[in-house]
């Protein structure tokens, strides 16, 4: 089923969101020039001043100054050569310690060095890739990073032979495998969608090996096809995005960026790419302005194009399942994984997202969120709203990782300290079943008795007004230019965010830090009745003359829930279609069964592409931008004016 425009439940004005920076929250945009020449002109100026900082990062005769990818713009651009080798000496010692992190900055030192690196500099960087042995890491953008890096450093070093590196391989043996792993990961992605997929953190961790070769890659081949997957994963962010932020479902988020969206490296994207907000350094950025990429201006037209509200259909995979698959899991090659369904209506002032629910990526994964737009700074704002069910327990572990049973949530806890507190907010559930239609969502869940935290967390954002817990049974809040009605299956209790001081009191270091500022000021809705669910109903404002109007509108709408036999609902929404969920059974709108098997890869007013198909066909107006792995080709039309 292809892409069905969304009709909007009143005329929508005509939106100018085409704006350089953040404005005052819901006052009109002004224009921007939206063609080629001055998205690329914008982009280019952004992308020097992401370079000049980076050159300044190096302090001459302060070689304690600066990072790796800081050397790398010096002695890219020939500025600062001296004072960037004395901190690369520096850098280069001891030996690392950071595996693929440490081998991504190094080969782009190597790679964007080109001349200006010394003998003595070369001498140490071929020590360290003969004696150090960097991690490939266990995760897909571990992998990623990984091989792209080991690529490009045997094709600078095409003549070393296995005792010149640490895994006792030759240089065209390093190539060849790393080559290999790339080709399947794009073929796969391009097929099936990603495992990893869209994370406000880790889409940066998949930009950075693909401008790595689209930069550096002699072969013409890879090179284009890394050309190419970023054009692919800047698409994917750009569709769902809000003003730079990333709206929808994620994989893989930290306790921080789920409270606060703009903590997260998608928003330094979102200004580099976009031109959304002000300039915020990260490797991302600096790595794609090191390789000279530079995004077809039509990424940056859907960005922005948000006049009429849309539905974005996306089919994703999950990390690989090692056990415990599922009768629904299929095989790609010699593994096993999940189809994904995600779901996303996006409107011009907030997007909300969801997949299907269960376990769909180990720790992290958030099943379903709303994003507004606010005019609060990114390093504060809290604008969203979600809930959860914090599940813990090693059959999601060993699903997923090699570990025992009996130790694998430990181990997992000693890196994400908040996976087994029952206050965590990042987390799938098998117990969980959701289902979206626009503007509406209904999740059901049945949980054991024996489950570790048998409850269901919905998250009060400090950022929202009115909460009103009414007699009707829902709970309304306003989230800036969005109204949300929130109705609770069972009755609930009040509770701090990170009620059990696990954040507060410093768990996991760096991602308790700062929780007194994006932390503070929080409220959960915590209910801990077994057969649950709740639904979801949010409008823009725009939609009503006030709050009031909006309030009694939703108390209006036909709602029918059960928990007996199991948990289920009936709901009409507020744009009139009928939603029926049972838990355990397929959803149905107006009766229609929603067909997960038809589920394409993109569907959209952007895209289309059916699963499998290797290739997509971006489009905006009567623009296209195919990108065919195919063949491969990168192919840009216009459709003749009729």
């Amino acid at each position: 089923m292809r892409f069905r425009p969304v009709i909007p439940r009143a005329t929508l004005p005509v939106v100018l969101a085409l704006l350089l920076c953040p404005v005052v929250a819901w006052a009109a945009a002004p224009d921007l020039a939206l063609t080629d020449g001055e998205i690329t002109r914008r982009y280019l100026e952004r992308r020097q001043a992401v370079l000049e900082t980076a050159i300044a990062s190096i302090v001459p005769g302060d070689p304690t100054k600066g990072g790796m990818l800081d050397v790398a713009a010096c002695l890219q651009s020939g500025r600062n050569v001296e004072a960037a080798l004395a901190r690369l000496a520096v850098l280069n010692e001891p030996t690392p310690t950071a595996s693929m992190f440490w081998a991504y900055p190094m080969v782009t030192v190597m790679a964007a060095g080109g001349p200006n690196l010394d003998a003595a500099s070369w001498a140490r960087i071929q020590e360290l890739w003969r004696t150090y042995w960097p991690n490939r890491g266990d995760t897909e953008n571990h992998w990623a990073m990984s091989y792209a890096s080991r690529y490009l450093a045997a094709q600078l070093r095409p003549d070393a032979g296995p005792e010149d590196w640490f895994n006792g391989r030759s240089s065209a043996e390093n190539l060849a495998e790393a080559k290999d792993y790339l080709l399947h990961w794009m073929k796969v992605t391009t097929s099936y969608g990603q495992g990893e997929y869209d994370s406000p953190n880790y889409l940066q961790e998949y930009l950075i090996p693909m401008a790595l070769l689209a930069g550096w890659a002699q072969d013409h081949d890879l090179r284009l096809r890394a050309r190419m997957m970023l054009d692919y994963l800047i698409y994917d962010f750009a569709v769902e995005s809000l003003e730079g932020n990333y709206g929808g479902a994620h994989s893989r988020v930290y306790p921080r960026q789920i409270v606060a969206p703009g903590l997260t490296n998608s928003t330094n994207l979102g200004w580099f790419l976009f031109g959304y907000g002000e300039q915020r350094q990260a490797a991302g950025n600096i790595l794609l302005a090191l390789s000279g990429y530079v995004p077809p201006p039509i990424l940056e037209r859907i960005a922005r194009d948000r006049d009429q509200p849309y539905v974005e259909r996306e089919l994703k995979r999950t990390r690989w399942r090692m056990r415990h698959a599922g009768p629904h899991s299929f095989v790609i090659g010699d593994k096993r994984t999940h189809p994904v369904y995600k779901y996303s209506y996006v409107d011009r002032d907030f997007v909300l997202g969801s997949t299907q629910g269960g376990l769909l990526q180990p720790i992290q994964q958030q099943t379903w969120k709303l994003l507004w737009r606010t005019d609060l700074p990114a390093q504060t704002a809290a604008n969203t709203f979600f809930a959860v069910q914090p599940y813990s327990s090693p059959l999601e572990g060993t699903m997923f990782f090699g570990e025992q049973w009996d130790v694998v949530t430990d181990l997992i806890a000693r890196s994400k300290a908040d996976y087994d507190s029952e206050d965590k907010l990042p987390s799938g559930s098998p117990y969980e079943q959701v289902f979206q239609h626009n503007t509406a969502l209904i999740a059901l869940y049945d949980l054991p008795a024996d489950n570790r935290f048998p409850h269901i967390t919905a998250f009060f954002s400090r950022d929202l007004e009115g909460v009103d817990e009414d007699a009707s049974g829902w709970i309304f809040a306003q989230g800036g230019p969005v109204y949300i009605a929130y109705r609770p299956f069972a009755p609930g209790v009040w509770k701090p965010h990170d009620w059990t001081g696990l954040l507060k009191g410093g768990a996991g270091g760096w991602v308790a830090a700062g929780v007194d500022q994006w932390g503070a000021g929080h409220r959960c809705y915590v209910s801990d009745r077994l057969a649950n669910g709740y639904i979801v109903q949010v409008a823009p404002t725009r939609d009503f003359a006030g709050f009031a109007e909006f309030k009694a509108a939703i108390r209006a709408l036909p709602l029918e829930i059960s928990t007996e036999p199991v948990p289920a609902a009936t709901f009409t929404a507020l744009d009139g279609s009928v939603l029926q969920a049972r838990y355990g059974d397929t959803p149905t709108i107006n009766g229609e069964p929603v067909d997960y098997a038809a589920w394409p890869l993109f569907d959209s007013p952007f895209a289309y592409e059916e699963r499998g198909s290797h290739r997509l066909e971006i489009r905006h107006g009567g623009e296209r931008h195919l990108l065919d792995f195919n063949r491969p080709v990168i192919k840009s039309t216009i459709d003749p004016v009729q």
